[in-house]
């Protein structure tokens, strides 16, 4: 895994009130998440104070940002932190940074593409996975439940899919 990649954790959707507070949009498990850490963006942002807005974001203080100005030209920034800094996972746990770029491979040993997105309609993660170009075209997009019956395996080098789920459009 690449331990000093880039995570982004939430992104700075403005300001909230005239002493420099933003409000955060959250991409972890809740303001928690943003807890354990002072510092995003190699240090440029220090927090001081963080709190819950009640609507699954946050509100936030940085050091560096003192009134509505400062706090309105961050509007868009992400917050982000080395991948290396982020809590060690469980067995059969993963971080969608790490997903993102792995080669797929079929059970069958054919090479499916690579990870391009992960996204949640509710019922858990999908990966969106982008077929290899063909002749100059590019390739076609399909989606995998990240479901032990879809991918059975996983880890820093490739990811496999089950044929089933891979089979062509």
């Amino acid at each position: 895994m690449a331990s000093d990649k880039p995570v982004t954790l939430a992104a700075i959707a403005g300001a909230h009130g005239v002493t420099g507070e933003v409000r955060l949009k959250l991409f972890g498990e809740g303001v928690e998440s943003l807890q354990r850490f002072r510092a995003f963006n190699d240090s440029a942002l220090t927090l001081n104070k963080l709190r819950d807005d009640g609507k699954g974001g946050a509100i936030a203080r940085f050091a560096e940002v003192t009134d509505r100005n400062g706090a309105e030209a961050l509007r868009g920034t992400t917050l982000t932190v080395p991948r290396s800094a982020l809590p060690p996972l469980a067995e059969g746990e993963y971080y969608h940074t790490d997903l993102l770029g792995l080669p797929a491979v079929s059970t069958e040993g054919e090479d499916l593409g690579e990870v391009i997105g992960i996204d949640n309609f509710g019922a858990g993660d999908v990966l969106e996975i982008k077929r290899p170009s063909v002749d100059g075209k590019p390739g076609k997009r399909f989606m995998v439940p990240m479901r032990i019956e879809a991918v059975p395996e996983w880890d820093d080098a490739r990811i496999v899919i089950t044929a089933a789920f891979a089979a062509a459009d």
